[in-house]
């Protein structure tokens, strides 16, 4: 008891505030290796920072609002890649005060909403540092689905009822206009907590007005666009681009693996044949339903996703924490007085970091002696030493100890960024050539992951609605751009040409190319990409003969 004669209450709602904070804020104050396929990110948010559009001034098969936060961040804090980090961090908070929105609409206990935040914040965004459009989309979707649970939640006689509406619509079209797949299950979620609501109580102002909202304003962002390709580049159903969805695959990844989706659906489904009589009464009790639809959405959801969106391969993780403040939630009303034991929401606080250890644990490990890669010794005895450190002579991955050697190559645009020593040397001597030194306006055709160098040397990028910002063949460009390119090859339109080779992925920056390359212009340096582990390639730097 307190002096007032109150007990005193734990203040879970500002631990998980600092939870949300804290453990976004971590990359702040850490120097990062080159981050692989981050070049995607760099250009666009440039792009943007600088006053181009999406599909006007390039094409794209991704949605430009991928790039809105970090090109905002560059205008506030400037082109260095370090600033992505930056914008992470702001989309990481904004992403764990939207889950702890949803949880709070309904009504999740508040030590049990902590140890969901904290599932959350450690297993969907402490890891990740960098904007990437698998995890923006996502973040954009939570934004939208936070607005819609707590209209919904409030009813349409609340205050700022269509408000709220109109920005859970908002956020939802910035999911679709980044991504189709996980865009697209947005509004399908959303459809189905507002189609809820008229299908039980026949409330038809929900969903009709988000629906209205949703079409106004995807209009809105779209029509600006619709003359300078967007139906081309936007568009991953019909040709050139190749449909990411089968639903036989969606099928056959469910039911070979997705063991924790499954192991989630199951419970949740023992918890309601135990917690209801029947399905009428589930079926009137609207925040149950609403709950319920919202998780088993996201679920499925996840299992669509790791699909569409297999790399990473943990795109989809978001769904671990949805699933157990839900079945946190329905033990809770099962057994009510697990809410009574102050206890309870300490020791799950501390099985969810024993859980998900593996995501911090690497950072931890290095303080601890004994942790660096062996190789093979001698025992104090003299006896040879195997264990399973050191019972191969050559570490299968060499990838960790090969990154303690990179270093930075003292380009302002890389700062705070290592890199391999080779790829270093590559652009010192790239900056210190004749060619860059000149001074001329160079014409650059820059296909590798050094997109930064057009502030380092500049030059100036390339536009229209032609022209793709990803070179991927097949994804992000097609026959008829790499064709573009190649004439321009062969009419030597480029004073400076990097190409970078990666021979293990398929068209990953287009051969054909390359070969174009190969007979019109002269080889002049190569050195190793910032890359590591299988996917190494070659930065090839390429001048006119």
């Amino acid at each position: 008891m307190n002096r007032s004669g109150q007990s005193f209450r734990f203040p879970f709602s500002l631990m998980e505030l600092l939870v949300i904070v804290l453990l976004a804020i971590v990359p702040l104050f850490v120097q990062f290796p080159y981050r692989v396929n981050i070049f995607l990110s760099w250009e666009g948010a440039y792009r943007i920072s600088e006053g181009q559009l999406p599909f006007r001034d390039f094409g794209t098969p991704l949605g430009g609002m991928y790039w809105v936060i970090p090109g905002l961040f560059f205008k506030l804090f400037g082109t260095q890649l370090i600033t992505l980090v930056k914008a992470q961090v702001f989309i990481n908070i904004v992403s764990g005060l939207a889950f702890r929105s949803i949880l709070k609409s309904f009504g999740l206990a508040d030590g049990l909403r902590f140890v969901s935040v904290l599932l959350y914040a450690v297993s969907f965004s402490f890891f990740n540092f960098w904007p990437w459009y698998n995890h923006t989309v996502i973040v954009y979707e939570f934004a939208g689905l936070a607005f819609l649970c707590n209209a919904l939640m409030a009813g349409s006689g609340s205050r700022f009822f269509y408000l709220k509406l109109t920005a859970a619509a908002f956020f939802t079209v910035c999911s679709f206009l980044t991504k189709q797949d996980a865009g697209g299950m947005a509004v399908a979620i959303s459809l189905a907590l507002t189609g809820w609501s008229l299908i039980s109580g026949r409330e038809w102002k929900p969903v009709l007005f988000w629906l209205l909202s949703f079409s106004v304003i995807l209009f809105l962002f779209i029509a600006p666009f619709l003359g300078s390709g967007f139906g081309y580049w936007f568009n991953h159903g019909q040709a050139p681009h190749s449909a990411r969805i089968s639903p036989g695959e969606i099928i056959m990844d469910l039911l070979s693996g997705s063991q924790w989706i499954k192991f989630y659906a199951l419970l949740i489904l023992l918890l309601l044949f135990v917690r209801f009589a029947s399905f009428k009464a589930l079926w009137n009790d609207r925040k149950e339903m609403l709950f319920l639809l919202l998780t088993t959405g996201i679920l499925t959801e996840a299992a669509v996703f790791q699909v569409t969106s297999y790399t990473p391969p943990d795109n989809n993780i978001f769904f671990h924490a949805f699933a157990i403040a839900y079945i946190l939630y329905q033990f809770t009303a099962l057994a009510p007085s697990l809410l009574n034991r102050k206890l309870v929401p300490f020791v799950l606080s501390a099985a969810v970091l024993f859980w998900w250890s593996g995501v911090f644990s690497k950072y931890i490990l290095r303080f601890i002696p004994g942790q660096e890669s062996a190789v093979a010794t001698l025992s104090p005895t003299g006896e040879n030493l195997v264990n399973r450190k050191t019972y191969m002579l050559t570490p299968p991955d060499s990838s960790e100890s090969e990154m303690r050697q990179w270093v930075s190559c003292g380009l302002k645009a890389f700062d705070k960024i290592s890199m391999p020593p080779s790829t270093a040397e590559g652009i010192r001597r790239l900056m210190a050539s004749d060619l860059v030194k000149s001074g001329r306006d160079l014409r650059v055709l820059n296909m590798s992951e050094l997109t930064p160098l057009a502030v380092e040397m500049p030059y100036r990028t390339e536009t229209g609605a032609h022209y793709p910002l990803w070179n991927h063949l097949g994804v992000g460009m097609f026959n008829k751009q790499a064709e573009l390119f190649e004439g321009r090859i062969a009419k030597k339109d480029y004073d400076l040409v990097l190409f970078e080779y990666i021979p293990s992925l398929n068209n990953f920056f287009p051969f054909r190319v390359r070969d174009s390359l190969k007979i019109h212009y002269r080889l002049a340096d190569q050195f190793a990409a910032p890359r590591r582990g299988d996917t190494k390639g070659t930065i090839e730097v390429y001048v006119r003969p």
